[in-house]
């Protein structure tokens, strides 16, 4: 298996087109919940606009998946990023603050304007929106609570246990030298994947059937939002991470290999067992397309994704993502149940698509930059950015207290999506 490049060319590179590439993922959550025929908010009316029963079947059935691919490239993303910024030595308080910086504030601004909106006390119980509030609401196998407030919101009780634990992951992953060691574990994760859906299927009581999906509700909690599931994708990323630094990432698995592994994946995504396109279907094609592109950052090669319009977008895309349980879910409430011709549909759509992009902007722009900066340092770390003359008396920054920062600032996040959703 040839290397692409050696490790300390990866160590140096940065991720532009990988962060670019994070836009397509969050487009694939947004064509999946504009399409969906259940909304994850009671009572559960149809989101997809089209009048034309033919029409609106191919929509529905198109992107019946998108969203599943999305939210399971996102997760593999954030450990490979992770894992990718990490520095020996860095204090965990130091990288929590930062993890917790990147979600919260952003995911307190959208949960508000969803409460005022839709999911108020008349909607939601205390014990259905606090859990949401502190995104610790996947953990709960009622749907009134793992889909509360704002749907999207889901994933990011995934993205919490990520954290918490990625400093407990990185030590032992980091000894693996071998690339025999990495392949190996790395198919050990995909695994555990099929495992989840295998107790799923044949454990996990198939009784009561949810309301927005084909499997049960416990069904759809355990093989699809509880974290504990989830955990497996994100340290698949965190293995390919250390696969492309090592120089192990196969030549002859390239971003257009991958691409076609992904459209094949999607594929079969379509016609598996439902709970199968979760992850199962497409993982190796989404590990693929990361390791890919990625080890195309590190070597230089030019791809559209590192444009400077694909990394904005890239940027944006967190934003994007979390605010489509407003910009879809709540504004296509306002319409009731009233479907439209071909051409009104499609104005629609682009509707809810540029009320995103404007609410992922603002969010970003406005929202998570301002508290990044104002909070992401730590007091060592701002110490250090004082000129050289300034603080030559003043006591050395602790090691790694501000490691992996702008890598951190650049990071990927989870769009998840909702109901039958992702």
């Amino acid at each position: 298996m040839a290397s692409t490049t050696s490790s300390d060319a990866a160590k140096r590179a940065k991720l532009p087109s990988l962060t670019g590439l994070r836009f397509f993922a969050a487009l694939s959550v947004f064509f999946f919940h504009s399409s969906l025929t259940d909304s994850p908010i009671p009572p559960n009316a149809p989101i997809n606009p089209f009048a034309d029963a033919e029409v609106a079947d191919w929509f529905s059935t198109a992107f019946g998946k998108a969203g599943y691919l999305g939210v399971s490239f996102f997760f593999v993303l954030s450990g490979f990023v992770l894992a990718w910024a990490a520095k020996p030595g860095e204090r965990a308080t130091a990288f929590l603050r930062r993890r917790l910086l990147k979600i919260f504030p952003n995911h307190v601004v959208v949960f508000t304007a969803a409460m005022i909106l839709f999911a108020g006390a008349a909607v939601t119980g205390v014990a259905d929106w606090l859990p949401n509030l502190f995104l610790i609401h996947t953990w709960w196998p009622q749907p009134t609570v793992n889909l509360s407030v704002n749907p999207p919101s889901w994933s990011l009780g995934s993205e919490l246990l990520f954290y918490v634990l990625f400093p407990l992951l990185i030590g032992p992953i980091r000894k693996l030298r071998r690339g025999t060691a990495l392949w190996g574990w790395s198919a050990a994760m995909i695994a555990g994947m099929v495992a989840v859906q295998l107790i799923s299927t044949y454990l996990v009581p198939d009784t009561p059937k949810s309301t927005i999906t084909p499997i049960s509700g416990m069904q759809f909690w355990f093989g699809y939002l509880l974290p504990l599931g989830r955990l497996f994708e994100f340290a698949l990323g965190i293995l390919l991470a250390r696969i492309v630094l090592a120089g192990f990432w196969p030549r002859r698995v390239g971003f257009g290999v991958s691409a076609v592994l992904t459209v094949l994946g999607y594929a079969a995504a379509l016609v598996a067992p439902f709970q199968y396109g979760f992850v199962v279907a497409t993982i190796i094609p989404v590990g693929a397309l990361i390791g890919a592109t990625a080890s195309a950052d590190v070597e230089g090669r030019h791809t559209f994704l590192r444009s400077r319009v694909m990394v904005w977008l890239g940027e944006v895309s967190f934003g994007f993502y979390l605010v489509q349980g407003v910009t879809i879910f709540y504004l296509r409430s306002l319409f009731g149940e009233h479907t439209f011709s071909v051409p009104m549909a499609l104005l629609v759509v682009a509707g809810f698509f540029c009320a995103s992009l404007l609410g992922g902007w603002l969010l970003y722009h406005f929202v998570e930059m301002p508290m990044m900066r104002r909070f992401g340092r730590s007091k060592a770390s701002r110490t250090a950015r004082i000129p050289a003359q300034t603080r030559a008396e003043a006591p050395a920054p602790a090691q790694g207290a501000a490691a992996g920062l702008a890598a951190a600032d650049a990071e990927p996040h989870v769009p998840a999506t909702a109901g039958r959703t992702p």
